[in-house]
């Protein structure tokens, strides 16, 4: 029985799921080296942050209950500086975004909403910003009179401090992909070596005999070893570590000896020898192997012929050879089975809603993944012009899917729909 792309991919994640509670294998890398890695362990903040109440506008340091009115500017704070004095009735201190607020003072006036009155200078002044080494237009400063005609909060324009986490607090959970967000905040507590899981490795074994390696001449009736190419990138980028195998032939023998090999990795995927020909023996070869089977078909164009399930302690994932339905596929099942090994906690599915620009029909009863282009701002989307499953140049200028459900059968120019993201 056929399963729906739906009931597929839940099948998928039911099943790898459970594999992965009893623990993934941790190491420490370098902070750098992190980016794409799986945090193994909860990260917690080693102080508060911000570590002191923090001004979030260049402006006046003041209180708050002493606004409207006139106030006498005291002195100045910069990022990475403090100032020794303290806010009293009718007084302010020039700040700067970042830096930690003065004593007595409760709220910040930004600089465009303060009238500044310049207090005179006299030669004293002059020469003893000369001899602090202050400079004269600080000392200006001091004496100043700033004018506010509106009222502020208690709290206004600063972060108090530990507002965005406490000491203790968890920073970065577990079970996250590590992207430039949390590589930040992994520094920004002082961690130069971060546990992850340990990176899967996945072993890509490619099957036909007209198949040959990229760099051979292939004969009219012969075709460049391409799918192995696109999915080891597709596992890299996932987090995986591919293993490209030796092109098993269209014979019992090669075949299950591509197997056995791709058996000793984490994952085992293999492209073509999964429909219903002569000479498609994947299937033969894997239930010899002792595999169970969780399905062999979906109902998804392209890639219905595809094959999941376990042997020796390996999940395979048993991918359509034509070049669009192994890229679809492993995007759609195979990724998600790689991110629940490489220890995420989850392994969503990037789709979003974008705009047809022209009419779209197809036959319902079967979900459908169209090469297509989506717009910059992703408001809009386009379906290429292709030529099947086979058509590599127009997978080539497409930047995404169109994702046409199996319950309806036309959409107009205008109407929304599901569009997957390469």
């Amino acid at each position: 029985m056929a399963l729906t792309f739906e009931q597929a991919r839940a099948c998928v994640l039911c099943e790898v799921r459970p594999q992965t509670q009893g623990g993934i294998p941790t190491e420490q890398v370098a902070l750098l080296d992190a980016a794409g890695r799986v945090l193994a362990e909860d990260i917690q903040a080693d102080r508060d942050y911000p570590p002191f109440p923090r001004s979030a506008r260049d402006g006046y340091a003041v209180r708050a209950a002493d606004l409207p009115g006139d106030l006498r500017v005291i002195g100045e704070v910069r990022a990475g500086a403090v100032f020794d004095g303290k806010v009293g009735a009718g007084e302010a201190v020039e700040i700067m975004t970042g830096a930690p607020m003065p004593l007595g003072a409760d709220a910040v006036v930004m600089i465009e909403h303060a009238m500044i009155e310049h207090a005179m200078i006299e030669h004293a002044v002059i020469e003893h910003a000369i001899v602090e080494h202050v400079g004269i237009e600080h000392a200006m400063r001091t004496g100043d009179v700033i004018h506010v005609s509106r009222s502020l909060e208690t709290g206004a324009n600063f972060s108090p401090r530990g507002i965005e986490a406490q000491r203790g607090r968890v920073v970065v959970s577990s079970g996250r992909r590590i992207d430039f967000t949390q590589v930040a905040a992994l520094a920004m507590v002082g961690r130069q070596c971060v546990p992850v899981h340990r990176q899967p490795l996945v072993a890509i074994l490619p099957t036909g005999d007209e198949i040959v390696e990229v760099g051979e001449q292939p004969e009219e009736f012969q075709i460049r070893n391409s799918n192995a190419m696109s999915l080891a990138v597709q596992v890299r980028r996932a987090g995986g570590r591919p293993h490209l195998l030796p092109i098993a032939r269209d014979n019992y023998d090669s075949t299950r000896e591509g197997i056995e090999r791709g058996l000793d990795a984490d994952l085992l995927l293999l492209s073509g020898g999964v429909s219903a020909g002569k000479y498609d023996l994947v299937e033969k070869v894997l239930a010899d192997l002792g595999a169970d089977f969780f399905f062999t078909r979906v109902l998804i164009q392209p890639g219905q012929p595809l094959v999941f399930g376990k042997a020796r302690g390996t999940f395979f994932f048993g991918l359509p050879g034509n070049p669009s339905s192994t890229m679809v596929t492993f995007e759609l099942f195979a990724r998600a089975a790689l991110d629940l090994l490489s220890g995420c906690r989850e392994a969503p599915l990037p789709l979003m809603r974008s705009r047809l620009t022209r009419p779209l029909r197809h036959k319902p009863g079967i979900t459908r993944f169209l090469p297509a282009q989506v717009s910059l701002d992703g408001s809009t989307v386009t379906p290429e012009r292709w030529q099947g499953s086979g058509d590599i140049p127009a997978l080539a200028r497409a930047n995404a899917f169109l994702v046409a459900g199996e319950d309806r059968e036309s959409w107009a120019a205008g109407d929304d729909i599901r569009v997957l993201l390469k």
